[in-house]
């Protein structure tokens, strides 16, 4: 199974993925409450949503008062979060642009990186590259919250070949081949005029001691880790790996 380099330049359409599903929406104010109840930022805080798509959370803070950046690669999703902002008479502000080539300087409060928005690259260094620009973009003593797949958890309940009945009732087959580091994804859609699409994609795989000492290379603090937005407590067991850090003096 092959993955091009820059798999996400294409990938990222409505056509084929949307992470603005009924089930995501659904779930992202009670995901905001918890990533607020750990931040404790002051009203009116500026935050940056790094990889925003349709901008689910981003659109949730803006109404709780904070003033937020949404920042993202691709322009379709970016329109769609325009759209639902001018509709919800919200105040935003959307960037598109590569998460590797960021250009803030101590401009947040806190950022967000979250629904596995990171190790999209082959290379570790382009990894890096992300971490340190969001270190950047934060103010002295920042805070960074992450909501990454957990590759612990990938590792031991993978499944080659999975198929799946979307809302749309489009019919989706995942075909996963995992090795040390990080996983190759192919999905199929068939729809129900029998139209196929294929794409793939990489996923570097992290867990909380290689995040941690990329975190740390990057000049950020770990503090927390969690296993869901529910708070459970991170292990092998749970299939979503968050962490807050702080920007180190």
């Amino acid at each position: 199974m092959k993955v091009k380099n820059e798999w996400h330049k294409d990938f990222f359409k409505n056509s084929f993925y949307n992470p603005a599903s009924k089930i995501s929406i659904q779930r992202a104010p009670s995901e905001v409450s918890f990533i607020l109840k750990q931040l404790k930022l002051k009203k009116k805080a500026t935050i940056l949503d790094l990889c925003c798509g349709p901008a689910r959370h981003s659109l949730v803070l803006v109404k709780k008062g904070f003033s937020v950046t949404g920042y993202d690669f691709s322009k379709e999703y970016l329109k769609e979060a325009q759209e639902k902002a001018k509709k919800l008479k919200l105040n935003i502000n959307l960037i598109c642009g590569d998460m590797r080539k960021l250009k803030f300087k101590n401009e947040f409060d806190a950022a967000l990186n979250l629904f596995t928005s990171f190790g999209y690259f082959k290379k570790f260094s382009d990894d890096m590259k992300v971490l340190k620009g969001i270190n950047s973009a934060l103010k002295p003593k920042g805070l960074f919250m992450m909501d990454i797949v957990n590759g612990d958890w990938v590792k031991k309940n993978f499944r080659e070949k999975n198929w799946q009945l979307l809302e749309n009732n489009t019919y989706h087959l995942e075909e996963v081949t995992v090795f040390k580091d990080g996983l190759i994804n192919e999905w199929t859609r068939i729809s129900k005029n029998g139209k196929t699409q294929r794409k793939s994609f990489f996923t570097r795989l992290y867990n909380k001691k290689t995040l941690s000492t990329a975190l740390k290379k990057a000049g950020f603090k770990p503090l927390k880790f969690w296993g869901s937005f529910k708070g459970a407590k991170l292990s092998d067991k749970t299939a979503r790996l968050i962490v807050l850090a702080q920007k180190m003096p």
